[in-house]
C-alpha cells in the first residue's frame, strides 16, 4: 500500500510521488507516517524528512521547519525551505553556524541575537542531517 507525498517550499515544489513510509521531524519528535495514518496537522522543526519508496530505498530532504498535513492517503510537507540531501553543503553550513555564533557573542541587539539563535539551530539541524545520511551510507 502506498501514500501520496508532496514536499513543497515557499520557493517551489521539491518532490511529489508515492511512498510506503515518510519520516518527519515533528515538534514533539520524529513522526513515522504510513498509508492510512490518522489525520494530523503539526508543526515541523528543522531536520530531515525521509521518504521510503516501494523498493525500500530512502530519499532525504533537509527542511528548515514548516507544517505537516497528514491524511489517510496523502502527506503534505509545507516547508519554509527544503533542500535535497545530496545538495547540502557541509562547509557552507559550518560557516553559517560560525557566523551565527559570532553574532550571538557580539549581542548588539535582541533582534540580531534572536535571528542568530534561529540560524544556529537550523545549521545544527542541517549538520545533524548530513551526519545521519553519511552514517546510513556506510
Amino acid at each position: 500500500m502506498l501514500i501520496q507525498v508532496d514536499i513543497v517550499s515557499a520557493e517551489r515544489d521539491i518532490w511529489s510521488g508515492q511512498a510506503t513510509m515518510v519520516f518527519a521531524p515533528g515538534e514533539m519528535g520524529e513522526l513515522g507516517i504510513a498509508p492510512r495514518h490518522a489525520p494530523l496537522l503539526t508543526r515541523l522543526v528543522p531536520g530531515e524528512v525521509r521518504v521510503r519508496d516501494e523498493n525500500d530505498e530512502d530519499t532525504s530532504y533537509f527542511i528548515s521547519g514548516g507544517i505537516l498535513e497528514i491524511q489517510p492517503h496523502h502527506v503534505t510537507v509545507l516547508a519554509d525551505t527544503a533542500i535535497r540531501a545530496e545538495d547540502l553543503d557541509e562547509a557552507e553550513a559550518l560557516e553559517a553556524r560560525r557566523r551565527a555564533e559570532e553574532t550571538m557573542a557580539d549581542r548588539r541587539s535582541e533582534m540580531d541575537y534572536a535571528r542568530a539563535e534561529a540560524e544556529l539551530a537550523e545549521m545544527a539541524a542541517m549538520l545533524e542531517t548530513i551526519k545521519k545520511i553519511r552514517n546510513r551510507k556506510r
